[in-house]
């Protein structure tokens, strides 16, 4: 079996684990009857930041497959939240360029607004 079907494999596992636990996790929270805020959504995110910052830490000082790290990353923190990697990558950008740090978070949260407000009304549109 070839590495990339492998780590294919891998992000696939990782990304259905981490489904199912944010399911669990945005259901459990929203149960707590906390308003009309989406905290789930909010915590498992923060969560996922907390731990793929972890987790960067710990592979930039240790050798770990990339197996692994496509299955922790982009399968189980992928499917768990839906923010940690854009976080992530926001750190690293104002490490190196508070300009595109910047950029990259002003367009990633407008841009992805933008677009849901584009999809929804090309679906009421086409549904018409």
């Amino acid at each position: 079996m070839s590495l990339n079907f492998q780590i294919a494999i891998a992000v696939g596992f990782g990304g259905a684990f981490g489904s199912i636990l944010r399911f669990y996790a945005v259901d459990y929270v929203h149960k707590m009857e906390l308003g009309n805020f989406p905290f789930g959504i909010l915590l498992v995110n923060i969560f996922g930041s907390f731990i793929i910052g972890i987790l960067y830490a710990y592979f930039s000082t240790h050798d770990v497959s990339t197996i692994i790290k496509a299955f922790l990353i982009a399968g189980f923190l992928g499917g768990l939240t839906t923010f940690s990697t854009f976080a992530l990558d926001s750190y690293l950008l104002f490490n190196s360029s508070l300009n595109y740090a910047i950029l990259n978070i002003l367009s990633n949260l407008i841009g992805s607004i933008f677009f849901v407000l584009i999809g929804f009304k090309l679906a009421i549109f086409l549904i018409k």
